[in-house]
């Protein structure tokens, strides 16, 4: 069948058009940043630089790209149409009339659609697998920095340990298959999931312990949402079946949670070695403060700065790694919309089709432009502090 296409310039159009929910809660965010960004603290901040702009920007672009996916792409990203296998982009799809803007892949299904798709799978580990490793970082490294001593050594130990590991051999090792059919991965997802419900409990009781009205609904609420999470995400035993994880995604999860957090813990232990020296820590000692509250409410504020920024970088490095990992076909099914499997399959048939490969690298790369930016402007407003 021959199939009709549409010229460059309507297929530029379209997928302008296609954007319609981007753009409009765009200049939403875009425009109330920049009306009430001096009440916004850090992030008003951002919008005095043009870095901080765009890094924001492309941020949020695929913040809701992800978020109106479904409503953005025109096909299902595992649909097959055998008349549109390796279409070229423009082609209309003849039973739908629906235009495969950028063109169809080897398995006929459209690339504009699973490029779309492939930013939920990103959006939704990195930062996630990111932020838990913050988590344990900063639970290990508050009290090595602060007590030094033998904790510190026996931390520091564990650290050096899995930082001597190459990072991608350490990957290859934890998200091959045969890993995948062992109690590992829910092991290690038990021990590391437990580190956010342990790190907010302390950190509302060091704060409010003489105010049980308020400890007890922080408390509370904590060890409920806390428990809720942890029961979908561990042992998929969400009553609402709100919380789930595959286990494919689960031990990539598990897998950045573990090679992140010692660089993350080194971050922290020697922030909280140069700050517990400070003024302010001394009066806080002075005044009969517990250890943990001056970590968590004295010294943890003071070290917000640098830990932002690595956070941001720590995503754009998770994404790359997983977009590594989807190259060489590890972690996430085959048929996954994520951008590094997308690019491997186009990659075998790069001399015939180049355009199915283009879309997913040219998404992975602005996203991790966007996050370097972003944590340069967060790096420049850290130093102004």
């Amino acid at each position: 069948m021959q199939l009709e296409y549409i010229s460059a310039f309507n297929v530029v159009l379209g997928v302008i058009s296609r954007f319609w929910p981007v753009w409009i809660a765009l200049a939403i965010v875009l425009g109330a940043s920049f009306v009430y960004k001096k009440k916004l603290g850090l992030y008003g901040q951002l919008f005095d630089s043009g870095v901080g702009i765009v890094g924001v920007g492309i941020c949020l672009f695929w913040l809701f790209t992800a978020i109106f996916a479904s409503t953005i792409s025109p096909f299902d990203p595992l649909a097959q149409v055998p008349v549109m296998k390796d279409a070229l982009p423009g082609a209309i799809e003849p039973t739908s009339k629906l235009i495969y803007y950028f063109g169809g892949d080897k398995l006929a299904r459209d690339v504009f659609s699973r490029m779309v798709f492939g930013s939920q799978i990103v959006l939704i580990i990195a930062p996630a697998a990111t932020g838990f490793a913050l988590m344990v970082g900063i639970t290990l490294g508050l009290p090595a920095g602060y007590y030094g001593g033998r904790i510190d050594t026996f931390l520091s130990f564990l650290a050096n340990l899995v930082l001597a590991f190459p990072v991608i051999l350490l990957f290859y090792l934890l998200v091959t298959p045969g890993i995948m059919d062992t109690p590992i991965p829910y092991a290690m997802a038990g021990l590391f999931f437990l580190f956010p419900i342990i790190f907010f409990s302390v950190l509302f009781w060091t704060r409010y312990k003489n105010r049980p009205d308020r400890l007890y609904i922080l408390l509370g609420l904590t060890l409920v949402i806390g428990g809720w999470i942890y029961a979908g995400l561990v042992f998929d035993a969400d009553p609402l079946k709100i919380v789930h994880i595959d286990p494919n995604q689960l031990n990539i999860f598990v897998a950045v949670v573990f090679a992140s957090s010692p660089g993350v813990f080194r971050i922290v232990r020697g922030l909280t070695m140069d700050i517990k020296t400070r003024d302010y820590v001394a009066a806080a000692q002075t005044r009969g403060e517990s250890p943990w509250y001056i970590m968590l409410w004295e010294i943890l504020p003071n070290a917000r700065g640098p830990l932002i920024v690595d956070a941001c970088l720590r995503i754009g490095y998770t994404t790359i790694l997983l977009g590594t990992l989807g190259y060489f076909g590890l972690g996430l099914a085959p048929e996954s919309p994520d951008w590094g499997t997308a690019i491997k399959d186009a990659s075998r048939l790069l001399r015939s089709f180049i355009h199915p490969a283009l879309p997913p690298t040219i998404a992975l790369m602005s996203f991790v432009l966007g996050l370097n930016l972003l944590a340069d402007s967060l790096r420049e407003q850290s130093m102004k502090d």
